[in-house]
């Protein structure tokens, strides 16, 4: 664990030395000795601890953390006269999930995020979104897999050049893929780093679609998680809009009835999101229109307009707008 020494209210100096003794570490434990992987996850674990103080992170970045820290995000290299099936792997998945925090973690400001595509972090992320492959130990995996699709995520917020990358550089079926994972904070991350993508990017949307996304994005409109539901209504809200073909797409995929459900969600977030995206597919064309009145969604959205929460009054008033043109 990472000791209170650092507790980041210190001053900048204090943290810029810091800074520099770990990355210093990073370089020179490149290995998979034991106590090298253990040095490396501290480090890891120190630089994201630092970074999760806002004001620290461009101390953190003029520091040298990023190129150390992107070449951790790949295994060490085999020793020599070891078979690959024998090689000792101590805290496998850990180093490279503590890389992916943290870069995470520093990717809150643009020029953070070219500097870190830059430092060729993009096929490392990717390659670790396919780990589970061919892991034994499916916790760590799972925990690195959503470390790295954050990292993704963050990257990605914003940055239409860096959205772009991530596709071309295979980023997008590894992610489709994971939206069936049995982990639900995997299957989560994964929705997230999707929404982000297709937001304003319209090939990235057409990938998405083309890799078969929507069956699974329906199934998780209907899950009992909010968090999952949340997600996947955002994913498709982002799909849908500005895109008339991939509006109907997702209709006919069987949306509008799961969409309708989370009307009446328990989470409000999905409720906005639900009645935004209605208000999007009312504007398809009048048979749309009828087929959301004629499945029950008036009542909720009616219902909405009594609701303290003023984005919830705001969309259902858009969706109802739409609904009367």
């Amino acid at each position: 664990s990472v000791g209170p020494e650092i507790c980041c209210r210190q001053s900048q100096a204090a943290v810029a030395r810091e800074v520099r003794t770990q990355v210093d570490a990073l370089h020179h434990c490149f290995s998979w000795r034991h106590a090298d992987r253990a040095t490396a996850k501290r480090a890891t674990s120190v630089l994201a601890e630092l970074a999760k103080n806002e004001e620290m992170v461009n101390v953190i970045v003029e520091g040298g953390a990023v190129p150390a820290l992107v070449c951790h995000l790949k295994v060490p290299p085999m020793a020599a006269a070891v078979e690959e099936e024998q090689q000792p792997r101590p805290f496998e998945h850990e180093v490279e999930k503590g890389a992916a925090f943290a870069l995470g973690l520093l990717a809150v400001k643009p020029e953070h995020q070219q500097l870190i595509v830059d430092a060729g972090a993009l096929p490392l992320l990717v390659t670790l979104l396919r780990r589970h492959k061919n892991a034994t130990n499916s916790r760590a995996v799972n925990s690195l897999i959503r470390r790295a699709a954050d990292a993704i995520t963050n990257l990605a917020h914003e940055n239409s050049n860096i959205k772009t990358c991530i596709r071309i550089e295979g980023g997008i079926p590894p992610l489709v893929e994971l939206l069936e994972s049995q982990d639900i904070k995997v299957q989560r991350a994964a929705a997230g780093a999707l929404r982000t993508l297709a937001f304003k990017n319209d090939e990235n949307k057409t990938l998405i679609v083309d890799c078969n996304a929507l069956p699974t994005l329906i199934l998780m409109l209907r899950s009992e998680d909010a968090a999952i539901h949340y997600e996947a209504v955002g994913v498709i809200g982002n799909l849908v809009h500005s895109s008339p073909n991939i509006k109907k797409e997702v209709l006919n995929a069987g949306a509008l009835q799961p969409v309708i459900g989370l009307l009446s969600s328990c989470c409000t977030e999905s409720q906005r999101e639900a009645a935004l995206l209605l208000g999007q597919f009312a504007s398809a064309d009048s048979e749309c229109k009828v087929h959301i009145v004629q499945r029950g969604a008036v009542r909720p959205l009616i219902d909405m307009l009594q609701s303290a929460d003023f984005q919830l009054r705001e969309m259902s008033a858009f969706a109802l707008g739409r609904l009367a043109q």
